[in-house]
């Protein structure tokens, strides 16, 4: 952009200005600066500005008082551009407000900032990263030179020792600026400015007690940096009226009397005394903080106190100070607790509630210096004591939460202004009243709660002392390394305005390029300025995607690409010399098309690309070899005819046009014959990019219906086939031993025998693939379709010891070189589904393998043939086992059912019913019979696969059913489709099984993974169930035990006469059915006792993914009807600070009365003693030792369990009861940290942990180092 010579004599059309047209000039000023607009009448409308720019500004240019904020259109200069104020605000990380404020009032004062100017940073002793100093010096250098509108501070809190999670944390203003405080002070020891917080901010005062008999005092000096004021007086409903009167009550002093009395070393006993604070000395900078935060002790919560307390604009503190206390002797032996209390006086007024969580004081490090000055009366008129407002600190919110910001008035022009993160904004004095707060009425003690949440929290004053008051120190007066840094971050900020220049002048627009040798499509960002020209730009993206060592330059180009529709707009031929801005149509931040970095042969020549062609990529179609060739590219015009289309792609793929058949696939599976000559391509539907077939034979199909041709079913098939890669479960020999799962339902089994056998065949001459899959198919259909009709006539009993299919060898063990790809391909009947025998809906109960309760060889076929007797019963109607329970089986509502003698109806669709069969109830195979594309042959998988597995690549038609495949896969994996299971492997290498048998693989695509593991799979009405142990007085009460099958219409009974051998099996447990019970299972809680007359889906809603707790019993099952009640108890007995294990207690109804009869009768502790209370959070409840006597709401006033605040309704409540008698056991220090830890240890271990509050909040620490401190004890 060329600038325009103001002192040419040139016309506007010689300036290259073009008539007629829109012309844009971009104005600056002679620093290359964007000018601001001049406000004419900055007075008018000034109330309403300022009423709307008070409040904390949530987001840029919401709302505003200058012309930057109310500008109707957004400009990206305005951020970077200073406010029209003069002063540049700060940036919030995320949660730094109540930092900006702090340093915006530091930068505001003249003393700290002109002390901190005249520091010199030393390198060669600290590293500037860690220097706080430095980072501050630094910020008040850009704060008063940068012409951005904010800055940032992360330096600074980097040199806290801070990372970005300490942005999130919000903390309170004068906690921060405390420790800023100390922080300092450390690190300005031994320096010129090492006594420098204490000469602005350190006061004196005396705390006193006075006998009232003898008159004798004791008392000791404290220092302080600021006042604590209380808002609101404990107990009381009226706020101090204004910050004098809270002065007031700060130094009012207390009578000692009654049992408060105080031991007078003079009068050597017990005496009424005066107890209170006397000012010494008022500090040159006053800070007071207003204590707005409280406790609530109703609701055990913090609250904010935003009652109205005034505060002047020039503050008389001389009747506050103590002109008599100049009497007292300050000798040697006179106690300054300055060191020793850390900057906080002894009057509980002065502690600060929320320093002390954690049990670290974090205030400020003060030593004695013997050199403070003394009052003197002179010092002590009343004039010298006057102080004026100059800094303000808001909050706005509650207690939980809020936003900081800062009024503050400049000594330059006594002006005031509000510093709001990154805003900086005029106001006035009446802005400044609005900070006061106010109710909105008198509502009793905490009736803050209703009132405006913007009020002031911290202010700070300045002594009106001519002699002392400082300016800011000009330009001139800067020491020299100011001036030398001022010059680097002025050249720094021109280095990063410059490079903003250089990004707002970049075109960024995607690069995709097709590598000449590895076929691959590669993509990047392409980065160029937009006065380059294309032929740099091709440079630039020609080594951006490493082609040197591939390919020359010259044959290279970038054309003008659509990545989404695969589609070549246009080439640039001629253009090499045009800027890039001017060909892309200028600089964009997102572009509706992409570049291609196109390669050609060294022999070859580039084709033109011209504006409104199409992109044609032509397959060709062998009909006899059943092959379709990779795509060649040809660009047509959308108003040619298919007749003159057919003579293009004749000359460039050298086919005959007379007999040429071209096939158009407008979207997916959507072929259409171009038979109509004269149509032109356009009215065909081609659009931007297409995908076209062409044949050309002179074979009978030409003749033929397109539909009927061999050439549809051809494409069609094509279409439709996907790859995938499915890995085989293990072969090995030892493997087949444990199958014993896979049992037939009866028919006999020597034919299939002799087949397998045949298959096998002798040593040396093993068959190949498409043998094996010819005659095991047909032979695994007549097996099923014989164990099918074997299970109608109710012959159930029978099992086979060993697999039927034992003797099979995998396809994958052998490779048959001889044998052709078409040999190995498969084509025959499959069973697809009958839309007329699906009476229901299905649904997925896909679940992810869980590699600790599963193996290969899945633990529910190493069930006895107990189930199939369960699976096919006696009135030849399958039972359709269950794959899970809902969480929400029987809730509690089945008590008011209970007691209304009722029986329970649950709403179970038949839709909602688990898995889908292969077959229907009849044992026939369901469907019509089609023709569906089949080819599998083995792969050599990558390394760490495992041993003993074998991979196989499968093309298959992604239209086939899930069933219909499992079917094909059967002579793979050596066992029926029933009897193995088929999991999805996603990109994070999850696996989650496939168990809708009717559903086809459209949902696969192509190179996705498939497992096959061993297994019966689920059919419809069956759910996967885990069962886990429940163990309550065990460290970890859940343990889990194996998978299992429960099934719809089965009874708890049933499911656990299933469980028995299995648990005998794989768990070694050795249970009888009485002994052990079911219960439903939350997370980790024990829920609902299932009584053995329960029926899954009429009495508890099953679902997909359930897991089912087994306890076992003690002794007889004492839950025998659904109106009893069973908790958990455990009794806590304080005098020995311990817990006793838990207790189960069954009551007959929910009564509180019984269930203090139940606990005395276990306890033995009389009725009227027992108190009790409920556990809280997860099972079991764990609560540490150190809480339990007072954390819990012991003895709740309920008459009934079902109430608030137990709202116990069901079974598995943990109940912890005491004595009442008993007494607490009384610990040393020594005891009590002993125990804490054993504690904090127990807890951990159990996923608990010990804490005394309910709201544990994060200390603010600055560390000296630049690091946290590693010493863990110290968080």
């Amino acid at each position: 952009m060329a600038p325009l010579d103001h002192t040419s004599d040139k016309s506007l059309l010689d300036a290259n200005f073009e008539p007629g047209k829109k012309n844009f000039l971009h104005l600056t000023d002679k620093d290359g600066e964007q000018p601001q607009m001049l406000l004419e009448d900055s007075s008018a409308g000034e109330d309403s500005v300022h009423d709307r720019f008070i409040g904390p500004l949530p987001r840029e240019g919401s709302v505003g008082s200058t012309s930057d904020y109310v500008s109707q259109s957004y400009s990206y200069s305005s951020i970077l551009n200073k406010s029209e104020t003069g002063y540049v605000g700060l940036v919030n990380q995320a949660m730094t407000c109540y930092l900006n404020s702090l340093l915006q009032t530091l930068f505001m004062t003249p003393e700290f900032r002109n002390a901190l100017y005249k520091w010199e940073f030393e390198e060669s002793e600290e590293d500037p990263v860690t220097s706080i100093p430095y980072q501050l010096q630094r910020l008040f250098v850009l704060l008063q030179t940068s012409k951005k509108r904010a800055i940032e501070t992360t330096d600074v809190t980097r040199s806290f020792g801070w990372d970005s999670s300490e942005a999130w944390q919000q903390h309170d203003v004068q906690e921060l600026c405390r420790v800023m405080f100390d922080a300092l002070e450390q690190k300005w020891k031994q320096t010129e400015q090492a006594d420098l917080i204490n000469e602005l901010y350190q006061g004196k005062l005396k705390d006193y007690v006075r006998c009232l008999e003898c008159g004798y005092e004791g008392w000791r000096i404290d220092t302080y940096l600021d006042i604590p004021l209380v808002i609101r007086p404990y107990g009381s409903s009226q706020a101090f009226a204004s910050v004098e009167e809270a002065l007031h009550a700060f130094i009012q002093p207390e009578i000692l009397d009654g049992p408060n009395q105080y031991f007078c070393e003079r009068c050597k006993k017990k005496c009424d005394a005066r107890k209170g604070l006397r000012f010494l000395h008022f500090p040159y900078l006053l800070t007071l903080q207003l204590k707005r935060f409280d406790f609530d002790y109703t609701t055990m919560h913090r609250i904010k106190l935003n009652d109205r307390m005034t505060f002047p604009e020039e503050l008389d503190m001389s009747t506050f100070i103590d002109v008599e206390d100049e009497k007292s002797p300050q000798t040697e032996s006179c106690t300054d607790s300055g060191a020793e209390n850390e900057g906080s006086c002894h009057s509980d007024q002065m502690s600060n509630d929320f320093s002390n969580d954690d049990g670290v004081d974090e205030g400020i490090c003060l030593e004695t210096n013997s050199g403070t000055e003394k009052i003197s009366k002179s010092g002590l008129e009343k004039n010298s004591l006057i102080y004026e407002l100059f800094s303000v600190m808001v909050h706005s919110g509650s207690a939980a939460g809020g936003h900081y910001y800062a009024c503050i008035k400049s000594f330059s022009d006594e002006q005031w202004y509000s510093f709001n993160d990154q805003h900086v904004s005029r106001i006035t004095q009446e802005d400044i009243k609005k900070t006061h707060g106010g109710s909105s009425g008198s509502r009793g003690y905490y009736s803050s709660a209703f009132a405006s949440s913007t009020n002031a929290y911290m202010l700070i004053y300045r002594l009106k002392d001519p002699a002392r008051n400082a300016k800011f120190l000009e330009v001139d007066e800067y020491p020299e390394h100011i001036k030398n840094l001022v010059q680097k971050e002025r050249e720094l900020e021109e280095q990063e305005k410059r490079q903003r220049e250089i990004e707002r002048n970049t075109c960024k627009i995607k690069l995709f390029c097709l590598h000449p040798a590895k076929q691959v499509m590669m993509e990047n960002k392409l980065e160029v300025h937009k006065d380059k020209t294309l032929k740099e730009a091709v440079e630039m993206a020609y080594k951006m995607m490493d082609l040197e060592e591939v390919i020359p330059l010259d044959c290279c180009r970038l054309v003008k690409y659509d990545e989404f529709h695969d589609y070549l707009e246009r080439s640039y031929e001629g253009e090499e010399d045009t800027p890039m801005g001017l060909l892309l149509g200028g600089v964009k931040s997102t572009y509706m098309f992409d570049l291609l970095l196109e390669t050609r042969k060294p022999d070859q020549v580039f084709q033109s690309y011209k504006p409104g062609e199409v992109m044609v990529k032509v397959h060709v179609v062998d009909l006899k070899a059943e092959s379709v060739a990779a795509p060649i590219t040809v660009r047509a015009y959308l108003n040619q005819t298919v007749t003159e289309f057919k003579q293009l792609i004749s000359k460039a793929i050298h086919l005959p046009a007379e007999t040429m058949r071209i096939v158009l696939e407008r979207c997916y599976n959507d072929l259409r014959l171009l038979s109509v000559p004269s149509k032109t391509l356009k009215a065909e539907g081609f659009f931007r990019s297409n995908k076209v077939f062409v044949e050309s034979s002179e074979t009978l199909d030409y003749q033929m219906a397109f539909a009927d041709s061999h050439l549809w079913k051809l494409l069609d098939r094509h279409a439709n086939t996907i790859r995938l890669f499915v890995l085989l479960p293990e072969q090995s020999p030892g493997s087949y031993s444990k199958r014993t799962a896979y049992q037939k339902a009866g028919g006999d089994s020597g034919n299939v025998d002799d087949d397998c056998e045949r298959v096998k065949g002798p040593v040396g001459s093993l068959k190949s693939v498409e043998a094996i899959l010819e005659e095991s198919t047909e032979k695994l259909k007549s097996l099923s379709l014989q164990q099918q009709q074997d299970g109608d006539n109710g012959d159930s009993s029978k099992s086979t010891e060993t697999s039927d299919f034992e003797n099979i060898e995998s396809p994958l063990n052998e490779r048959d070189s001889s044998a052709s790809v078409d040999n190995r391909e498969l084509e025959q009947h499959i069973q697809t589904s009958d839309p007329e025998n699906f009476q229901s809906e299905e649904r997925s109960d896909s679940d992810v393998n869980n590699d600790r309760s599963t193996s290969s060889v899945d633990s529910d076929i190493l069930s006895s043939s107990h189930s199939s007797d369960t699976l096919c019963n006696a009135d030849n109607a399958q039972i359709p086992l269950a794959n899970g329970l809902d969480s929400h089986s029987i809730t509690s509502s089945r008590r008011t059912k209970a007691n209304e003698g009722k029986k329970e109806t649950w709403d179970t669709a038949e839709e909602d019913s688990g898995t889908d069969s292969e077959y229907d109830e009849s044992g026939k195979s369901r469907g019509e019979m089609q023709y569906m594309y089949f080819k599998a042959e083995p792969y050599a998988a990558d390394e760490g696969s495992g041993e003993g597995h074998k991979w196989m690549m499968v093309h298959v038609d992604k239209r086939i059913t899930l069933a219909a495949f499992k079917q094909h896969l059967e002579p793979f994996v050596g066992v029926l489709s029933s009897h193995f299971k088929v999991f999805r492997v996603y990109a994070s290498n999850q696996e989650f099984e496939s168990v809708r048998l009717n559903e086809t693989l459209s949902s696969f695509s192509d190179d996705n993974k498939i497992t096959i593991r061993l297994g019966r799979a689920l059919k419809k009405g069956e759910y996967r169930v885990k069962v886990y142990q429940l163990l309550v007085n065990e460290q970890e009460p859940c343990k889990f035990l194996l998978d299992a099958v429960f099934a719809k219409g089965m009874t708890v009974r049933q499911s656990k006469e299933e469980l028995i051998p299995q648990l005998r099996e794989q768990c070694g447990l050795e249970l009888s059915i009485d002994r052990f019970r079911l219960r439903k299972k939350t997370w980790k809680n024990p829920g609902t006792v299932f009584l053995d007359y329960h029926i899954y889906e009429e009495d508890i809603n099953i679902s997909s993914n359930w897991e089912v707790f087994l306890e076992v019993l003690d002794g007889v099952e004492k839950m025998k009807s659904m109106s009893q009640l069973a908790v958990l108890s455990r009794r806590w007995k304080p005098s020995e600070m311990k817990l006793d294990p838990f207790q189960e207690v069954v009551l007959e109804s929910s009564s509180v009365d019984e269930l203090r009869e139940k606990l005395s009768e276990i306890s033995g502790i009389p009725l009227e003693d027992i108190e009790f209370a409920k556990g809280r959070g997860t099972f079991p409840c764990d609560i540490s030792v150190l809480d339990i006597h007072q954390d819990l709401d012991w003895n709740p006033k309920v008459s009934t369990l079902n109430v608030w605040p137990l709202y116990i309704c069901d079974d598995g409540a943990v109940i912890f009861y005491r004595d009442k008698t008993e007494e607490l056991m009384e610990l040393t220090d020594e005891q009590r940290n002993e125990l804490m830890k054993k504690e904090s240890s127990r807890l951990q271990k159990t996923g608990h942990r010990v804490t005394y509050s309910p709201r544990k909040e994060k200390a603010l620490k600055i560390y000296l180092d630049g690091a946290p401190n590693k010493d863990l004890t110290q968080d």
